[in-house]
């Protein structure tokens, strides 16, 4: 005859093992956002930017050379994310208008979400003046009247910054159209992405076996190779233009 004591005995089977497992769920432990701190409940979206410098009393606007440099090369102190959380990010130098700086203002601010959201502008306002003669004028005459004013921003610069409880999932797409509605190559970039940029790159200098890099080539004059180069390459080893 058949008995029921074996009940122990029946659960540790293999099949009701595999039917038992179908209704367990592995959830993942949720993110920690101790680190993250709220600005003011007025300044958790991008302000507005003027769009000219404030001009001072019995004075007239000042002219500006076209200065290239202000574009090139790498950016040394504004390459790092504040927050520790997300932005965008300059792939190369160029000039941003008073129209690029308020159609992204208004992209992020239309689609954030204050309550759990928030973004700082990591750039200033447009000071650099630009001059345009007008359509048909002859040439000479010295240089042209103040057109508008832009704002100088070099290759790695971060442009602006989003942070809060959120992931990133839920800003890549905002940031994604940022980046994308820039005059130069921008990314979206967060804070494991530059660390893991920058363990790689430490790592490839220390693994590297070839002894005649680039900076070795350039100061031993290997095969002549000085009198083809500029200044610039001297100092950012052709990483940049």
């Amino acid at each position: 005859m058949l008995s029921f004591h074996c009940t122990s005995e029946i659960l540790h089977t293999p099949f009701i093992n595999k039917l038992l497992c179908r209704f367990i769920t592995n959830y993942r432990s949720p993110p920690d956002y101790s680190h993250v701190v709220f600005p003011l409940w007025d300044k958790r979206k991008l302000p507005l930017l003027p769009k000219n410098p404030n001009a001072q009393s019995n004075t007239k606007p000042r002219k500006m050379p076209k200065r290239v440099i202000d574009i090139r090369g790498p950016e040394l102190v504004h390459n790092k994310l504040i927050h520790k959380q997300f932005g965008v990010q300059a792939l190369l130098g160029g000039n941003l208008t008073y129209g690029h700086i308020e159609s992204s203002r208004l992209k992020i601010n239309r689609k954030m979400d204050t309550n759990k959201m928030f973004a700082i502008w990591r750039i200033d306002a447009p000071w650099k003046p630009i001059t345009k003669k007008p359509v048909g004028s002859r040439m000479g005459g010295g240089k042209g009247n103040i057109h508008h004013y832009v704002t100088p921003v070099k290759a790695n610069r971060i442009i602006l910054e989003m942070g809060g409880t959120v992931e990133f999932e839920d800003v890549y797409w905002m940031l994604k159209i940022v980046a994308h509605n820039l005059p130069f190559r921008a990314r979206v970039v967060t804070q494991k992405m530059l660390e893991e940029e920058v363990a790689l790159k430490q790592k490839l200098k220390e693994d590297n076996i070839n002894p005649f890099s680039f900076d070795y080539a350039v100061h031993n004059n290997m095969l002549g190779c000085q009198p083809q180069l500029s200044k610039y390459d001297y100092i950012w080893n052709n990483e940049y233009r």
